[in-house]
């Protein structure tokens, strides 16, 4: 697995991806923003990630009417990593960076994004409508966290357990075309449950687990750091 780190004009934090794809994946956003047309800025690529994020959400919460508009999820995951993970490469590679501008848009970009996906699954039929807003809590919770470790810390870390945005989209956009035939998967002692509300109860407790573990360590980490003389 490949650590990443971009760092901080002074002042401001460093961003750590500890994901899988994160070594690939800076190398490619890198190319893509030195080619990418002067007319299309940060804010452009802002409003195309928050645009596509919630046609992902309209498009879950249409599939119940029609589950063949969730052939469109993975398109839309894919102009929202674009715009999403290219807006800040954009500013750095054209040294153009506006780091509390970005840090707040970006991440007030993602709570809207958040809202209006776990919305769609609420509303999609393939997912319990209470299923999807405890992982909807679950998750801004989590978010909140990394919000308040980044302040304290100056390092915010994109990834937990290997897990970062980008592979959480192509989990999403594996789900999503798993969920046109709306399968059902058998539970030990359950029986047939259907498959996204598995996933939902999956994913709920992991987001759950990687708040506490964060949580934990860095809280000791300040501990030591401020620790009071006898």
């Amino acid at each position: 697995m490949s650590v990443t780190t971009v760092p901080a004009p002074a002042g401001t934090h460093a961003r750590q991806n500890a994901s899988p794809l994160a070594a690939v994946e800076k190398r490619l956003l890198v190319w893509i923003a030195q080619r990418l047309p002067r007319a299309i800025g940060s804010d452009h690529l802002t409003l195309l990630g928050l645009l596509s994020m919630l046609g992902v959400g309209l498009a879950f919460a249409a599939s119940s009417r029609d589950s063949r508009l969730l052939y469109l999820v993975p398109v839309l995951l894919a102009l929202n990593w674009f715009g999403d993970s290219l807006d800040g490469t954009v500013a750095r590679v054209r040294n153009r960076q506006r780091p509390r501008y970005g840090y707040y848009v970006d991440h007030v970009v993602d709570i809207v994004g958040a809202v209006a996906l776990f919305s769609g699954l609420a509303l999609s039929g393939g997912m319990a409508p209470l299923l999807a807003m405890a992982l909807l809590v679950a998750y801004l919770a989590a978010m909140a966290e990394v919000f308040l470790a980044t302040h304290v810390t100056r390092v915010f870390r994109l990834a937990s357990f290997g897990f970062g945005p980008t592979e959480l989209r192509i989990v999403l956009a594996a789900g999503a075309l798993a969920l046109v035939g709306r399968p059902t998967v058998g539970v030990p002692g359950v029986g047939r449950v259907a498959l996204f509300d598995l996933g939902g109860f999956i994913a709920t407790a992991g987001i759950v687990c990687a708040f506490m573990f964060s949580a934990v360590r860095t809280a000791l980490a300040l501990a030591r750091e401020e620790r009071i003389a006898p």
